[in-house]
């Protein structure tokens, strides 16, 4: 215990140079500027191969902490799309589908119906329509709209009602897709 504190005492007194910190790039955003963008890591350990296909189901079950902000899945998948483009992937490599249930399913809500309830802009919507626009399949579970009774004419025309999430993400497992939880 007294070698811990020497050291701790020892690193206050000795702290390291500004000039050690990582300097990092700026994040790049090619596709979906609104998700998170990629870091450019200099030689960095498994790099996206151009010649592979990447293939994910995104599980979209978690709403957004702020209704100014996107539900976590679109996040993970735009951000996603943007390593995969700034690493020189064609995005025609990427096999994504996005399927809503639980409180993500707010993010589905067109712009009136949004802003009825959250008095705020759906800032899911660009987002979403750029998904679709790079060839992401996205789903909304139809058993949480009937159980939740939501109307599908409130909910943006982007998005397809699958019968059932569970189904949609078994199906896409069944035929090799990551399974990514947000």
């Amino acid at each position: 215990m007294k070698a811990a504190s020497v050291f701790l005492v020892g690193f206050m007194v000795f702290p390291l140079p500004a000039s050690a910190a990582a300097r990092w790039a700026a994040p790049i955003a090619p596709v979906v500027r609104q998700a998170d963008g990629l870091v450019v890591i200099p030689h960095a350990a498994v790099m996206p191969d151009p010649k592979r296909v990447y293939r994910a189901v995104f599980n979209a079950t978690q709403g957004a902490e702020k209704p100014d902000q996107l539900v976590p899945a679109l996040d993970m998948a735009g951000s996603e799309l943007n390593v995969l483009a700034g690493s020189g992937v064609p995005l025609s490599q990427a096999k994504f589908v996005v399927i809503f249930h639980g409180d993500a399913i707010d993010a589905l809500l067109d712009d009136a119906h949004y802003r009825s309830k959250h008095r705020v802009a759906n800032p899911n919507l660009p987002v979403i329509a750029t998904l679709k626009k790079e060839g992401v399949e996205l789903y909304v579970c139809g058993q949480n709209l009937a159980a939740l009774d939501v109307d599908p004419a409130t909910l943006t025309p982007d998005v397809k009602v699958a019968l059932d999430a569970l189904i949609v993400l078994m199906a896409y497992q069944a035929d090799g897709y990551a399974l990514m939880s947000y």
